[in-house]
């Protein structure tokens, strides 16, 4: 359970894709058959020389497809004298529709949407995978502020910049806290919202905030260790092979390697972390809540409690799923999140 807090992301096998017919002047979703090879690198094909160099020890084809594609996007924050450049995975394509942003877990990565991300592409959906302040491979070598006002902040200073459109926001796990707390501040750039598995009822982090700094320090480097990572994978897939969990271990851990990631994780730590339990009513916009049948971290309870709370919301179960249905279900959440954001999710 404490290993998926830390957002170790395990990719699947591959998974049946989504291909898209057009049909009445709107997008319908199939399945199809799987690309890994979605996205392009940089002018040589390679990797963004800004990844730790173990990207290279990756095998999945999907994290290693979606690490090409990141790229670093200057955005002025008040905070800060100069620019963050910021990491995110850009849209190939601008589509009618309002865009698609994918936040993701706590202490997670943009990687976490390799899979589903493809798929949001082919159903013809501009999709953005964001890096939220202090996770993910941004640059944050003059640290910046990493607590949830800033993350607020920067997220709102990309959208400002960039994105400039009113936005679907999907949040999986805290990052379902994070969309909250974002829409909720700033409703004019929230369309809609998609909350995978919400973690949204925890109270900050608690005792954790008032650790002296070494023993802080010692617990933050003991999150980003392959054992805890490893066991993250195993508790969320059955079956899998060693050398198997070891590579999603890899894609999971990557953004820990990173020079300021431990300075990052104790700033966000100390500072309190997300507690949006009084936001949830104030929520106008119209909610889609996934739901993994099989999740064994966010109680079925409180995604039936958020239901009820949330003034405008719809739920959907996906059977045989934990509790990351966009690694372990791609072609069902792209294919919700599709029918959602054209308005058809009945």
């Amino acid at each position: 359970m404490l290993a998926f807090k830390l957002g170790s992301t395990p990719s699947p096998p591959p998974l049946p894709s989504l291909t898209q017919a057009k049909k009445c002047g709107c997008f319908r979703v199939f399945a199809g058959k799987c690309k890994t090879g979605a996205g392009t690198a940089g002018s040589d094909g390679g990797f963004p020389p800004f990844l730790p160099k173990e990207v290279e020890k990756i095998k999945d084809p999907f994290a290693r497809s979606l690490a090409q594609r990141i790229e670093r996007l200057p955005v002025k924050v008040g905070f800060s004298e100069s620019c963050i450049m910021s990491s995110c995975v850009k849209p190939l394509i601008q589509s009618e529709t309002n865009p698609v942003v994918l936040l993701h877990c706590f202490d997670s990565s943009c990687l976490e949407w390799r899979c589903t991300y493809p798929l949001l592409e082919e159903a013809g959906l501009e999709a953005w995978a964001i890096d939220v302040l202090g996770w993910g491979f941004s640059d944050l070598e003059r640290l910046p502020p990493c607590d949830v006002a800033s993350k607020r902040h920067h997220l709102y200073q990309l959208w400002n910049s960039y994105i400039k459109r009113p936005m679907i926001l999907v949040g999986p796990s805290l990052g379902a806290a994070v969309a909250i707390d974002f829409a909720v501040n700033y409703p004019e750039a929230v369309e809609k919202l998609v909350l995978i598995n919400a973690s949204v009822y925890a109270e900050g982090t608690g005792a954790l905030a008032r650790l002296p700094r070494s023993v802080a320090y010692a617990g933050v480097s003991l999150l980003k260790s392959i054992p805890l990572r490893l066991y993250a994978n195993i508790l969320a897939f059955n079956g899998i092979s060693l050398a198997t969990g070891l590579d999603w271990t890899n894609v999971g851990r990557l953004h820990c390697l990173l020079p300021w990631w431990e300075d990052a994780a104790i700033n966000f730590m100390s500072s309190g972390g997300y507690n949006v339990i009084a936001q949830i009513k104030q929520l106008k916009q119209k909610s889609l809540l996934i739901c993994g049948e099989c999740d064994q971290i966010v109680n079925y309870k409180q995604v039936v409690r958020l239901h009820c709370e949330l003034q405008d919301a719809i739920m959907r179960l996906i059977p045989d799923c934990g509790h990351l249905p966009h690694v372990d279900k791609p072609s069902s959440v792209a294919k919700l999140i599709a029918e959602f954001s054209q308005g058809d999710c009945h």
